[in-house]
Parts: structure tokens; C-alpha cells; sequence
């Protein structure tokens, strides 16, 4: 796979799997756009990682969640980079609670970023891939959002709208040679799960078939499929990387 002289937009990509993906893209020569909010040495070292490897990278703090300020970024990208070619909606949080105890405030902010900023960002990449008949959109759903989990009312309803969102936008833009896809990780070793305790973390293991869990390298590789030639007649996909766990 050869991504050069692609221009990519990762968000969420200080950490975890939007700095696998940003560090995997770049390997493959694609310039890489770094949309994040966080700690100051994680967006470094995400820029370290993607500049080693000798392309063109610049990061941005943006909220996606906020309407304006996605508009703000991705006119900033394309005047710095002149296009865009590739789009990974990664960026997403937590809230998780029993629907007894999750407040209203607890439910929106999952929404916010995990679908509105997905959908946000989207929109402002939409006319400029229609205006050069091509462009990659991968969005991070989730296999909660396909079979629901328990605690998770906020953030499965997040990724569940996602998926609802990539089908819509992928009939939409078809005919204008952008795809649209949706990858669904199942259990990966990020920040946002190594907070569980070791027994669930051994409990989760112990289900998936595969008897590992993920890693984000995992989820890079399809995202970098779908960004790739390899994948241009694939689109409204969501490809499962669970070990097996939704079978």
C-alpha cells in the first residue's frame, strides 16, 4: 500500500489508537494532520512518531465537538497542507455509568464528541472531497454500538449513531469516488482501557476468542486498507477488529 502525496486528518490522535493510525499512515508516506485536545507531551510525541518517519506532519488543538472550531481546523489544514485526502474520525470519550446513575450532562458529552464531532468534521470535508471526486472517510465505531453493553448507554448510542452516519454518508458520496467506512474495535489496549483493573482486563481477554487482546497497531492496519486503493470499491462497510469476540 502506497499512500504518497496523500494528505491525512487523524482526530483523537495524541494517543491511542489515533496514534497508532497517524504513525501507520505515515509509514505508508501519506503527510499527516494531527487534530487533538490533550496533554502537551502526548501530542509531541505523537508528532515525534509521525516526523520520524521523514513526512510532512503538523498538530492542532481542536475540540471537535465544537462546530466552528472543526471549520476553523480543517481550513487551517488545507491552507497549510493544500488538500485533504483522507479523513479518520477517531477522536471519543467516556462516560460509563448505569443509566440509573448517568446524568443528562454525562450522556451529551459522549454524544458531543463521539457522533456530533464526527459528524462536524465530516461536514467540513464535505464539499472539498466532492469538488475533487475522491477522498477516504474512516469512522471509529465500536462493537458495543452494534450489541449494546452494560454501562455503556451513552457511548453505545455514540457509536451505534456513527454507524448510522457512515451508511447515510457513504450512499450520499458514492458517486462522487469518496468512500465512507467504519471500522468496530472490539477490546484494545488503550489509555482509555488500561484504567480497568487487571481481573477485568482478564475477564475480557478470557472471552475473546482470539484469547489476546487488541492492540492499536490492529485497528491501524484496516484503517490504513481502507484509506488505501486496495479498498476503492468498498464502502458503507463496518469491519469488526475483535479477535472474534462478536462472532
Amino acid at each position: 500500500m502506497d499512500l504518497k502525496g496523500k494528505v491525512a486528518v487523524v482526530t483523537g490522535g495524541y494517543s491511542g489508537i489515533g496514534r497508532a493510525v497517524c504513525v501507520k499512515l505515515a509509514s505508508l508516506g501519506a503527510d499527516i494532520a494531527i487534530v487533538g485536545i490533550g496533554r502537551e507531551e502526548d501530542k509531541q510525541e505523537s508528532v515525534k512518531a509521525v516526523s520520524d518517519l521523514g513526512v510532512k506532519v503538523e498538530a492542532y488543538d481542536c475540540d471537535v465537538s465544537n462546530f466552528e472550531a472543526g471549520d476553523e481546523v480543517v481550513k487551517k489544514i488545507i491552507e497549510d497542507f493544500s488538500k485533504i485526502d483522507i479523513l479518520v474520525n477517531n477522536a471519543g470519550i467516556t462516560r460509563d455509568k448505569l443509566m440509573l446513575n448517568m446524568t443528562e450532562a454525562e450522556f451529551d458529552a459522549v454524544i458531543a464528541v463521539n457522533l456530533k464531532g464526527a459528524f462536524n468534521m465530516t461536514k467540513h470535508v464535505y464539499k472539498p472531497f466532492m469538488r475533487q471526486r475522491s477522498g477516504r472517510i474512516v469512522n471509529l465505531a465500536s462493537i458495543v454500538g452494534i450489541n449494546g453493553n452494560a454501562g455503556q448507554a451513552n457511548y453505545c448510542a455514540s457509536k451505534a449513531g456513527v454507524i448510522g452516519l457512515t451508511k447515510a454518508v457513504a450512499k450520499e458520496l458514492a458517486a462522487r469516488g469518496v468512500t465512507v467506512n467504519a471500522v468496530a474495535p472490539g477490546y484494545i489496549d488503550t489509555p482509555m482501557t488500561q484504567a480497568l483493573s487487571d481481573k477485568v482486563k482478564d475477564e475480557i481477554a478470557s472471552q475473546i476468542p482470539m484469547k489476546r487482546r487488541g492492540l492499536p497497531e490492529d485497528v491501524a492496519n484496516v484503517i490504513a486498507f481502507l484509506c488505501s486503493d486496495y479498498a476503492s470499491y468498498v464502502t458503507g462497510e463496518v469491519i469488526r477488529v475483535d479477535g472474534g469476540i462478536a462472532m
